[in-house]
């Protein structure tokens, strides 16, 4: 996993890896000050292998990097965040 690369593409709202089977993605939407994740996917052939909580913590570090608060209506980043609570005071409701 150290040497996946994952990248940022604000104007698809999403941060991609490229993994077996595919891409990774976490798409997002922003509202302001508020950011929405609201899907995490990662290819069958990849799954298991930490790819999606790498791109849970890469979207959220970027969260609060730009002081945004976080909504994480993607069940896989609601989990990631009750699981890391290093995350909780980014962390909104809808």
């Amino acid at each position: 996993m150290s040497d996946m690369s994952i990248r940022h593409e604000p104007s698809a709202s999403r941060f991609v890896a490229d993994v077996d089977g595919g891409e990774a993605t976490l798409e997002y939407m922003r509202e302001g000050k508020r950011v929405i994740f609201t899907h995490t996917g990662v290819p069958s052939e990849s799954e298991g292998q930490g790819i999606g909580a790498a791109l849970a913590k890469t979207g959220l570090d970027w969260a609060r990097a730009q002081h945004l608060q976080v909504v994480p209506a993607c069940p896989f980043v609601s989990t990631y965040v009750k699981r890391h609570r290093e995350y909780a005071d980014i962390v909104g409701n809808r």
